[in-house]
């Protein structure tokens, strides 16, 4: 991908050569070619780079913009690219779940969310025990149980996968959902540090098949987990 921008500020030969080591430094950026006289820079990078990253990687002398193309719609297609393992599996899950809900003239939503609940634990673990010492060394960035004992990284794909097979047999509806609740309230304030950090680490969601870095998605992810068992916990107590 490459992509040329208007940089303003630079006077000289030596403006020019701060501004393109100055970019080459950038994580993905594979080549960059500035002009003082056209004031641009021309980069090459292995995906979309946001124009704020640019932009704060140079000398505040220094203003870089956008003026071949649109910026707002090449960062909605890298997230789209970036997250599109997770958003088909989504996808999949959400539609199985909606079919199984439907009976007759009603939606059954909570018999919806079991299934859900089901095929999320099911497809999650099962991409994390593809690479298990993978998912291990990655989940021990973050996850605040995972940093003090690695081998909690190694017990916790078995423990979805568990999960998973006990929402689909309905095994132990009530134990099963508070144990959902604790093990996703654990796993999730490893990600909100993360993510308020700003640390650029990899989510370990689907292990370490896929390079999905951490971010709001993550929290998503986690926090509807805990929300649907939530749901069917309290539906399950109180009918």
């Amino acid at each position: 991908m490459t992509h040329t921008y208007k940089v303003t500020g630079m006077t000289c030969s030596s403006c020019e050569a701060k501004v393109k080591s100055s970019l080459l430094l950038l994580p993905d950026v594979t080549a960059v070619a500035v002009s003082k006289e056209k004031q641009t820079a021309t980069i090459t990078m292995e995906k979309h780079i946001p124009l704020s990253v640019f932009q704060h990687s140079l000398n505040e002398k220094y203003t870089i913009s956008a003026i071949e193309h649109n910026e707002t719609a090449e960062q909605a297609k890298s997230w789209v690219a970036t997250y599109k393992p997770i958003l088909l599996i989504f996808a999949y899950i959400t539609a199985i779940a909606l079919i199984a809900a439907i009976k007759y003239d009603a939606i059954d939503w909570m018999h919806g969310m079991n299934v859900f609940m089901a095929g999320f634990f099911l497809a999650f673990s099962f991409f994390k025990l593809l690479d298990l010492n993978g998912f291990a060394d990655s989940y021990a960035m973050y996850d605040i149980v995972a940093k003090k004992w690695r081998g909690w990284g190694f017990v916790y794909p078995f423990i979805e996968l568990g999960l998973g097979i006990s929402y689909t047999i309905g095994f132990q509806s009530l134990l099963t959902n508070i144990v959902t609740i604790v093990v996703m309230t654990v796993s999730i304030i490893g990600v909100l540090k993360s993510v308020f950090n700003k640390r650029k680490i990899q989510c370990a969601c689907l292990g370490a098949v896929f390079n999905l870095p951490m971010s709001t998605v993550t929290i998503i992810e986690d926090a509807l987990m805990i929300v649907m068992s939530a749901v069917m916990l309290f539906s399950m107590l109180y009918r």
